[in-house]
């Protein structure tokens, strides 16, 4: 990220889902949270090299939260 670029948080995060067709962890107790990110590009590289570490089970997940959304919708546009 620049220094002038705008800061869009992204939170990665993932677990063990109950239902290959599903997003509903199986235990929430045990979800993963990988961080918060400045960026896009940035979250998505943390998320491939969790999903990628975790490729063997099949009901793993990893998620990409677009945080800046949240924090203000009004950028959903951009």
């Amino acid at each position: 990220m620049t220094a002038n670029s705008k800061q869009l948080l992204h939170f990665v995060f993932g677990g063990e889902l109950k239902d290959l067709d599903g997003t509903e962890f199986r235990d929430l107790s045990k979800i993963d949270i990988v961080g918060i990110f400045p960026d896009y590009a940035s979250a998505a590289q943390a998320w491939n090299a969790k999903a990628q570490a975790t490729v063997d089970n099949a009901h793993m997940r990893y998620f990409v939260a677009h945080l800046h959304r949240l924090l203000d919708p009004s950028r959903d546009k951009i």
